[in-house]
């Protein structure tokens, strides 16, 4: 059997891809151009271009891949493609409703426009200020005005002055009377000559100065006076009225032409029928009230009675303009990439102040926009994870981009669901959308969200590896030259690339492959610069290269370092120099997340006569997963494929996991199983110096598995620590061979046949490494080569079902 072993061992030269330093053609990086070409992501390129190209509703990009694939690099490299190019962008302004002012109204201008609006209305209101009080303070407008007055005053002055005639003629004067803070006109009877009261008349009755008759007529004369009074006060309030239209009247005609031409100056200038009706409404607003331009000092007293009012300061907020967005010095396509996609930084907010009132208020002018509405005929990027967990963002992100309309909202109606009556015209946007996470996000949204579909009609996914060829491997040249040139890093020699590409293929898993996980790459590029210049290297060679693998390794391997100690203490009991029966190491990974690793395991099966077929001890503990279940299931059609055509099987065969508390999952260690159970039946001792792993069909064919060089590497430090023989090795599927990329210390025991790796197709090719036996060809009537390690399990099973035979005649 010797020569069989010979003939399964894989030889040390296809154990690890090797990178020539030759094949290069460089001595170092210095002699490469600096390329910032993407590489190995063509698929997700094609896909980018295609999302991010496309003009119709819905093609906007989700992007998945690893965290490191170069996502956000390639998602910025295509968009930089957009920045230059040609494009019509608008400023969004927002300005007073006269008709109703909680719905501001929107303005769309030219890119650079809004500024120059907001400045014309801005200096509108400077040039009313000056001008309004300078016609009001002109002579003729004066002269005007006074005219007016004295013709209403006169007026006023002839009808009082009839009036207080008739009053005194029939024996009574008009007083004024104090009546809460006001003064009013009042009609008081006369006595000798002096006004008196009718309190001060009922006393002179009773002193009998005057007559009670007298004093009744002066009543009801005072009556009818007051009715006359009451015409009067209304012909005087007429003609204050009047008063008042009259000098309107002659304000607009001094003021109206003003107006006009300033408003026509900025009519001018603006192609825009929206923002002609606007100025149409603030003519009118003007001219309304002009009283709010006089100078604060001068009243708002009219002719006739009143008070004097004193004005507040008036900001005139209803005649400014609010641009939500300036694109005057946006230079091509807009592209934002938001990191804190919060609700208010994504769709704007409608900010609120305190009054000098301490009451909340708001108005248009605290109308902000967020980075969708600064992004409007551009890009905006954003991470999916950070937008669901935002609250109120994705409802409202989809809301918009499937109705093309912004609604700028308060923070606590977009999140809450409050309502506010002060609602701001909808903003039409056309913006794409790139979307960026990982596939469980995307297939969780695709299947949960009926509308997800509709809006995200491009995936871009990103590998985690590229072919491995000429092209590939210049290109990863390209990468570590720019990160040398971009963070101002000692240059590779050859060497030294050859590890980090090398480093590459390990991380990729198979010697065809590449890692396109670059955060990986440039972090183990960064850390070999370090150990270089540490050592005052000119160069960062292959040693500083392994020496940046391994610091890191070691910093992370303490779980690793603590269970192997268990293992050669003896805590962890694991077999390495016997042979037993019905024992076998399987090898098992353990992920750490950020490293994983592997260690043997110490699988053992027991046999007996029963009903009860394979007993999975690890699933009756609640400890084994459902992939591991499916192999043990499978584990039983290939002992009833091999064994069951000729006699029933009446066995319990209980496998486990020795050792095992934390659970297990996964089919690797099936045909591990399959040998102890085997070896159980045939009395027959397995070789504990050999580990294997690999799962297995009903066929007993061998199948490939993952995570093959932690665990060759796991069993081989196991060996080393104790000692190696020369014995020690692994048993791999066949198909794992490609994938191989050990060690250094591995490969080189391989070389000086200090440690085997094996590679084999089928369970037999197995017994026979594990057994040094012939696993036995099956005969056509079921049975198998005499002496053989077939022979032997099936005479076992065949004693099993006649004693179980006997026991039911019994």
């Amino acid at each position: 059997m010797k020569n069989h072993l010979q003939q399964k061992e894989v030889p040390f030269t296809k154990l690890r891809w090797k990178c020539e330093p030759d094949c290069l053609k460089v001595k170092t990086t210095d002699q490469f151009e600096k390329s910032k070409e993407i590489i190995g992501q063509d698929r997700a390129l094609r896909a980018l271009r295609l999302g991010l190209n496309m003009k119709h509703p819905g093609y906007n990009v989700f992007v998945t891949g690893f965290s490191g694939t170069g996502r956000m690099t390639t998602i910025k490299r295509l968009l930089s493609e957009f920045e230059n190019k040609p494009v019509k962008l608008e400023d969004k302004c927002y300005v007073h409703n006269f008709r109703n002012s909680d719905q501001p109204c929107l303005i769309s201008l030219p890119a650079g426009e809004g500024i120059k609006f907001q400045e014309d209305m801005d200096n509108f209101i400077e040039e009313l200020l000056k001008d309004i009080p300078a016609v009001f303070e002109s002579k003729r407008f004066k002269e005007e005005r006074k005219r007016a007055m004295e013709f209403f005053q006169e007026r006023q002055r002839n009808i009082l002055k009839d009036f207080e005639q008739k009053v005194k003629e029939r024996g009574f004067e008009v007083v004024q009377v104090q009546v809460g803070p006001m003064m009013r006109p009042d009609i008081a009877p006369l006595y000798e000559g002096q006004p008196i009261t009718f309190e001060q008349l009922d006393l002179l009755v009773k002193e009998g100065k005057i007559r009670k008759e007298q004093v009744e007529k002066l009543m009801q004369e005072r009556t009818q006076l007051e009715n006359q009074m009451d015409l009067m006060l209304r012909q005087l309030r007429n003609i204050e009225r009047k008063a008042k239209e009259s000098l309107q009247e002659l304000s607009e005609r001094f003021i109206l032409p003003l107006v006009k031409d300033i408003l026509n100056d900025i009519r001018k200038k603006y192609d825009n029928p929206k923002l002609h009706q606007y100025l149409s409404d603030v003519q009118d607003s003007v001219m309304s009230d002009l009283n709010r331009f006089r100078p604060r000092d001068e009243s708002q007293q009219l002719p006739g009675l009143g008070t004097q009012i004193p004005q507040d300061q008036d900001d005139f907020t209803e005649y400014q303009v609010n641009v939500v967005v300036d694109n005057s010095e946006t230079k091509g396509v807009p592209i934002i990439i938001e990191t804190n996609p919060r609700f208010k930084n994504i769709f704007g907010t409608i900010d609120r102040e305190v009054d000098k009132n301490g009451v909340w208020r708001t108005d248009f002018t605290l109308i902000k926009a967020g980075s969708l509405l600064r992004a409007n005929g551009g890009f905006l990027v954003i991470n999916a994870l950070d937008a669901l967990l935002e609250p109120g963002v994705w409802h409202t992100l989809k809301r918009t981009l499937r109705n093309g309309l912004l609604e700028i909202q308060p923070i606590e109606s977009g999140i809450f669901g409050t309502s506010s009556a002060f609602k701001p015209e909808p903003i039409e946007i056309d913006v794409k959308i790139v979307m960026l996470g990982d596939a469980y996000i995307y297939f969780l949204l695709y299947d949960q969200d009926d509308d997800f579909k509709k809006i995200f009609k491009v995936r871009a996914d990103f590998d985690t590896e590229m072919p491995k060829h000429k092209q590939s491997v210049n290109k990863y040249v390209n990468f570590i030259k720019m990160i040398c040139d971009d963070e101002k890093l000692l240059a590779f020699d050859r060497s030294g690339l050859s590890a980090v590409i090398e480093y590459g293929v390990r991380l990729a898993g198979r010697q065809n492959k590449l890692s396109t996980r670059f955060n990986i790459i440039a972090d183990i590029v960064r850390e070999a610069n370090y150990w270089a210049k540490q050592e005052k290297s000119q160069y960062v060679t292959e040693k500083y290269v392994q020496k940046a693998i391994d610091e890191k390794i070691e910093r992370i391997k303490l779980v690793e370092e603590k269970t192997k100690e268990l293992i050669h203490e003896g805590t962890i009991m694991i077999d390495t120099d016997k042979a037993v029966i019905g024992q076998l190491n399987g090898l098992s990974i353990l992920d750490m997340r950020e490293y994983s690793f592997g260690i043997p395991s110490r699988i053992t099966a027991q046999t007996s006569i029963g009903r009860q077929g394979i007993i999975n001890i690890e699933r009756e503990a609640e400890l084994s997963g459902p992939i591991h279940n499916k192999g043990v299931l499978i584990i039983s059609g290939y002992l009833h494929g091999q064994y069951a055509h000729d006699k029933p099987l009446v066995i319990n065969a209980s496998i486990t996991f020795e050792q095992n508390y934390g659970g297990v999952d996964g089919d690797s260690a099936s045909s591990t199983e399959i040998y102890t159970i085997l070896s159980s039946l045939a009395k027959v001792p397995l070789k504990q110096w050999i580990a294997v792993t690999g799962s297995v069909n009903q066929k007993g064919e061998i199948q490939p598995i993952g995570g093959i060089n932690q665990k060759i590497e796991g069993f081989f430090d196991i060996c080393a620590r104790r000692g190696l023989t020369g014995k020690q090795g692994v048993m791999i599927p066949q198909q794992n061979v490609k994938d191989l990329m050990l060690r250094h210390d591995v490969v080189e025991a391989v070389k000086n046949k200090m440690f085997h790796i094996y590679a084999i197709k089928t369970i037999d090719e197995g017994i026979e490494i594990l057994t040094d036996m012939k696993a036995g060809k099956k005969l056509p009537d079921g049975s198998f080569e005499k002496d053989t390690f077939h022979y032997k399990v099936n005479e076992t099973l065949k004693q099993y079902a006649r004693h179980w035979k006997d026991l039911l005649a019994s």
